[in-house]
């Protein structure tokens, strides 16, 4: 799933929302659309279990009934972990950062641990990528609130690899892994053998006190506890270290 373009998870939501039958409201117009609004999408080859979508109803209906009929017509891969009543407020003012998990493969954590420390010391950190408008430069350094090595793994070929946490502030342009990655390799030359593994484990708004990232449906939560999983993954924040900033 980790190939599939935010486009391709949009059309399978509205499609599983046909098969569940959910009563959900379109806009006016010679073309009306249904009213679903999917923020802050994983870019394509990134995996992620932090995935959220607003869809305005027709009609009123249960958290739960809803969670439980549109998980069962999702697609293997794309499971709908919580659904709530929203509160009123705009969900993408909610999604202030993420939090990544990156595998570098072919890397030794004690090198990635020399490359974290250069990159957290810097200033600025410029990287560039492509966009449709040309080359793109800009300051990788400034969004990443905490960047650690979490430990080390060994693949199936028995080699050892490194594994990064990074909590990255939602910013304009938008800071993704792959950049922090590449910032690592203008710092201190670090270069995975292949590309990365790079999950998003969580995103959400920043606690003041800690820059910790909180869950963005708490309020919704407490407001209508109904129309959650039985124990749905909530990955915690990483602890701080060292190596933060």
């Amino acid at each position: 799933m980790r190939f599939a373009s935010h486009r391709d998870i949009a059309r399978a939501l509205e499609r599983a929302l046909r098969r569940a039958g959910v009563p959900v409201a379109f806009s006016a117009g010679f073309t009306p659309h249904p009213k679903l609004s999917y923020v802050n999408a994983a870019p394509t080859g990134v995996a992620s279990e932090a995935e959220y979508f607003e869809i305005t109803l027709a009609e009123p209906a249960e958290p739960d009934e809803v969670r439980v009929r549109l998980d069962d017509a999702m697609p293997d891969g794309l499971d709908v972990a919580e659904v709530v009543e929203a509160l009123p407020g705009g969900l993408a003012d909610r999604l202030e950062a993420s939090d990544w998990r990156v595998e570098l493969p072919g890397v030794d954590p004690d090198d990635a641990a020399e490359a974290v420390a250069a990159f957290n010391a810097a200033d600025t950190v410029e990287v560039e990528r492509s966009t449709k408008k040309g080359l793109r430069r800009f300051d990788a350094r400034a969004a990443v609130l905490h960047l650690r090595v979490d430990g080390r793994a060994t693949g199936e070929q028995d080699e050892t690899y490194a594994i990064l946490r990074m909590v990255v502030r939602h910013t304009t342009p938008a800071v993704r892994p792959i950049d922090v990655v590449n910032g690592l390799r203008r710092v201190a030359d670090l270069a995975p053998l292949s590309s990365p593994v790079m999950t998003r484990l969580a995103q959400g708004p920043l606690s003041d006190a800690s820059d910790a990232i909180a869950d963005p449906l708490c309020a919704d939560q407490q407001a209508d506890p109904a129309g959650r999983a039985v124990d749905p993954p909530r990955p915690t924040p990483p602890a701080r270290s060292t190596s933060d900033v």
